[in-house]
């Protein structure tokens, strides 16, 4: 196992914020970035290379392939025949593998409870004839997903009763989809963890989570979990991890149902890429997410994943990245923007991350 040395190229499969921040933090090792997406987004900016082309599109893949020293990918909705053309000629890390287990909400229930990890009830609905069967399995109240293609809570309803499952599947085009029992949960987390090549596994300290319409709104360290389900946590994403035979930063999300349940930690669902709950490390950490993927994927030792500081990482969403200029000036506070244009409502612009002495003895 040779680490790939500065100057090489990483190839990066999507265009948005988390690949601008995977090149930013490539270009602090001395490593080069290559972009390929369908569009221009935010990495074209900061990136030495980039290309537009169609992720089906197997012959424009494999020249942007063979140009590259290894790939990875900044969402996990890369078509799997996309990443299986790149891998003809480089290697793909995470492998597809892990794209496939999360593309798919169905699978991804199944590939976890396959780990023995616990998960909300659910059961897959192909057609309206499987809605009702499907409710009397998971309980009265449950959230109908789309089982491709859904995030930031895009593709998903809410389902409260047995007269809501019509409207809720036409409301997602009838498209194959699974129904998932409602979760009652103090609160969210999500453990960041970074697997290199020769399967060391490090973790970043878990965050509290919280959302605001369906998209995450703030991320906190330390959370107020205990530091034994935080290990709980982390035996649960090393598990999916080592399963999936993972390199880079895999984020797992989780809620915490409390002491009193025989499982306090059910996985909500997992990300093969770095996370948007993860941002709080550039500015409180040593080493962030994204500097250890890249460390990960190109063979390199993963780096210190402690913090320094107790942060609030809080998402800009649409006109909230009007308020730049008072962040900007706001002591304690680190801004990032993405260079996007158009605010539009739900499109996340950049973030803040404010930061304070961590506190002692925290975990």
């Amino acid at each position: 196992m040779t680490a790939l040395a500065p100057g090489s190229t990483i190839g990066i499969l999507g265009g948005g914020q988390l690949g601008r921040m995977l090149a930013m933090a490539a270009a602090r090792l001395g490593l080069k970035c290559h972009v390929y997406s369908d569009q221009p987004g935010p990495a074209f900016d900061v990136a030495a290379r980039s290309t537009v082309g169609a992720f089906e599109d197997a012959p424009r893949i494999a020249e942007f392939a063979r140009g590259v020293d290894v790939i990875t990918y900044e969402f996990e909705n890369v078509p799997l025949a996309a990443a299986a053309a790149a891998q003809e000629w480089a290697p793909v890390r995470p492998g597809p593998k892990a794209l496939a287990a999360a593309q798919d909400r169905l699978e991804e229930k199944r590939f976890i409870s396959s780990l023995g990890v616990p998960v909300a009830p659910f059961a897959a609905v192909d057609r309206a004839e499987d809605l009702e069967p499907a409710l009397r399995a998971v309980g009265p109240e449950a959230i109908l997903k789309a089982r491709r293609l859904g995030y930031d809570g895009k593709g998903q309803v809410a389902v409260r009763s047995a007269s809501d499952l019509p409207a809720a599947f036409a409301a997602l085009g009838r498209v194959p989809s699974v129904l998932e029992g409602f979760v009652g949960f103090e609160y969210e987390i999500s453990v960041l963890a970074v697997r290199s090549l020769a399967g060391e596994t490090r973790f970043y300290d878990v965050p509290l989570n919280t959302h605001r319409g369906g998209i995450l709104d703030t991320s906190t360290v330390p959370s107020p979990l205990s530091a034994g389900h935080v290990l709980r946590a982390q035996d649960i994403a090393r598990a999916i991890a080592v399963a999936l035979d993972y390199v880079g930063v895999l984020a797992v999300e989780m809620f915490y149902v409390g002491v009193k349940a025989p499982g306090p930690l059910i996985v909500n669902e997992i990300a093969p890429r770095v996370h948007n709950s993860g941002h709080w490390t550039l500015d409180a950490c040593t080493v962030s997410q994204f500097e250890n993927h890249i460390r990960a994927v190109a063979g390199w030792p993963l780096g210190p994943t402690e913090r320094h500081a107790d942060a609030v990482m809080e998402n800009l969403i649409g006109r909230d990245v009007d308020a730049w200029p008072k962040l900007a000036a706001e002591p304690g506070a680190a801004l990032h923007l993405y260079g996007k244009g158009d605010p539009r409502p739900g499109r996340k612009m950049g973030h803040v991350t404010r930061l304070a002495p961590k506190a002692p003895g925290s975990v």
